[in-house]
């Protein structure tokens, strides 16, 4: 990994869902929208639902559609655990009761 890159792990409840380097990440938490470059303080919120978009470290971009969890910063390695999620163009795994 560089060092203007994040460390991105994607997982959800029953599976994992995708990882990699990344130039950028946003997603939706309960108090709103963030975005986490290289270099972010150390942060920990609560997932809201929504999509988490990765710009990996090809440049293009990752949709993942979550539905609550958590999600981490620390280090330049951002972690989303989320309840249920699903990588776009994949086929949907519903959400976990």
């Amino acid at each position: 990994m560089a060092a203007n890159e994040l460390e991105v792990e994607i997982v959800a409840e029953d599976r994992f869902v995708w990882s990699g380097p990344a130039r950028s990440v946003s997603a939706r938490t309960i108090e709103g929208e963030i975005g986490i470059l290289p270099g972010h303080t150390p942060l920990l919120a609560v997932l809201g639902d929504g999509e988490v978009v990765v710009e990996s470290g090809d440049g293009t971009a990752v949709t993942v559609r979550a539905e609550g969890g958590f999600f981490s910063v620390d280090n330049n390695r951002v972690v989303i655990a989320a309840g249920a999620a699903t990588l776009e163009g994949e086929a949907s795994h519903g959400s976990v009761a």
